[in-house]
């Protein structure tokens, strides 16, 4: 089975459509917002997005980095047939979006240096390492994955959330509030910078970067804003508080919404945090169920 096509669509989807809980989210903040200048920048955002669906146009010009997350049943298998479809999809994809050229071109020295300038084509970006999930997985969204379940979510990254994200220690002190206290600070510091508010920052918690980073990508995933957990909508109220607002102009809506989510611990003082504040378009994700 070829699915070069589907992926490729699921790759222009991420970028051109808006999911519905994120919508119902912002029309709520716009009938809430009493901040005429904040009001005002979120009825544009909702056009933007509303011009990005009926056009197929990229939400942003930042058109991402592609992540993949698969998500397997115990009786399905992943083959290095499917692996390269999902790379000649996602090349397809980013070609027909059309996305923004970000690959940079030569050898090791040369792309840290972007001496040898970038790859015209927007294909020639690669995708983040892939990852996987499975029944066994414990954290806030773990999922019940049925046997015969093969979901490939797609997730485009931008640059700005990512140059004002962090993973590092936090020491715990045996207080969960200190944890969330220490990554909201964290996500303030950032959106004062970030400039395309409103977010919906992401929060994984775990026991090495590593995991706390893919604990991270998987809320955006699966997070849904007509679902906030108590730790969610404490991260939410507490940003909603700086009056940083839409596009920093001030406001009740700095963010959306948010995604915590919290894996497996060790017998230790620290744990490993993982905060990124999405801009106001994203998270950019799509779904293909095979």
């Amino acid at each position: 089975m070829d699915i070069t096509q589907q992926i490729s669509d699921s790759i222009i989807r991420a970028s051109t459509d808006l999911s519905d809980d994120k919508l119902k989210a912002l029309e709520r903040a716009i009938s809430a917002e009493d901040n005429d200048n904040a009001r005002w920048a979120l009825e544009q955002i909702l056009e933007n997005y509303q011009v990005a669906g009926k056009t197929n146009f990229p939400l942003c010009d930042d058109t991402g980095i592609p992540h993949v997350i698969i998500e397997i049943g115990e009786e399905r298998q992943i083959t290095g047939e499917l692996i390269s479809q999902i790379h000649k999809g996602i090349e397809l994809g980013l070609n027909n979006l059309p996305a923004r050229p970000m690959a940079v071109k030569g050898n090791e020295k040369e792309r840290i240096e972007q001496s040898e300038g970038l790859y015209e084509k927007p294909g020639m970006l690669k995708p983040a390492p892939i990852l996987i999930d499975n029944i066994n997985d414990e954290s806030t969204y773990k999922r019940e994955i049925s046997p015969d379940t093969l979901n490939i979510h797609f997730l485009l990254e931008g640059g700005g959330p990512e140059i004002r994200s962090k993973t590092y220690r936090v020491y715990h002190k045996r207080s969960m509030e200190n944890v969330i206290d220490t990554a909201c600070m964290w996500l303030e510091e950032s959106l004062k910078m970030l400039g395309c508010t409103p977010s919906i920052p992401a929060v994984g918690i775990g026991r090495t970067h590593y995991e706390a980073t893919s604990l991270l990508l998987k809320s955006i995933v699966y997070g849904n804003l007509d679902n906030q957990n108590s730790f969610e909508k404490y991260v939410t109220d507490k940003l909603n508080q700086t009056d940083i607002g839409p596009l920093g102009l001030g406001g009740k809506t700095t963010v959306l919404g948010s995604h915590v989510n919290i894996g497996n611990q060790r017998a230790s003082g620290v744990r490993i945090v993982s905060v990124r504040p999405s801009c106001f378009v994203e998270p950019r994700v799509s779904t293909l169920r095979l």
